[in-house]
């Protein structure tokens, strides 16, 4: 088997870092972790987005960076890892102000393609999905619950095309739906790594 790539993604507010940082802590032994690319963006490169221009140029500079990292952390893999990935390079069509399509065709890539690089998507759906705030989470997420709803179903529309598409629904209890995924994730990786 070739390099097994696993992303986590899902809308604001959805619990993906979290995740992926369990994940990371507990099989550090079986994954390589690539940090989710737009937190480190907005944390030391870019100012928020003010306007469609904006959007479009910091989507460009992620999708970019989001490839040469991941291809940075495979380099550092021994053969039986996993790179675990906080997001991966389809999520660009979720925040593309034209669309996803629009997005990939931008990018100079196809939706496939970029689907295709990846062997399993864990899809965290966003609290806004039911409702409930995304305040507490990523300090570098400035969406309100409209926005970030909108920005889940774009996504979960991009990456429920993959076929091992793995949708954790939102829930109340936060620590509930993170055992799930945990759980999830857990067999996803021993799928990968048996």
């Amino acid at each position: 088997m070739g390099i097994v790539r696993i992303a986590v993604s899902g809308g604001p507010g959805a619990g993906k870092t979290t995740l992926w940082r369990a994940v990371a802590q507990a099989h550090a032994a079986q994954v390589v972790a690539v940090p989710e690319v737009a937190t480190l963006m907005f944390s030391h490169v870019f100012p928020q987005v003010q306007n469609v221009a904006e959007r479009r140029a910091v989507q460009r500079a992620i999708y970019a960076v989001q490839h040469n990292l991941e291809q940075v952390y495979q380099q550092r893999m021994a053969a039986d890892q996993v790179l675990w990935c906080d997001r991966g390079s389809p999520d660009g069509g979720g925040y593309w102000p034209e669309g996803p399509q629009h997005f990939f065709e931008s990018m100079q890539t196809t939706e496939q393609a970029e689907l295709s690089r990846y062997d399993a998507v864990l899809f965290m759906e966003s609290a806004a999905a039911g409702g409930m705030s995304i305040a507490d989470g990523n300090h570098t997420r400035t969406e309100d619950l409209a926005t970030a709803l909108r920005v889940d179903q774009r996504l979960h529309a991009v990456w429920s095309a993959h076929p091992r598409f793995h949708l954790i629904r939102a829930e109340l209890d936060f620590q509930a739906k993170i055992g799930r995924a945990l759980e999830l994730a857990e067999r996803l990786l021993g799928s990968f790594c048996a």
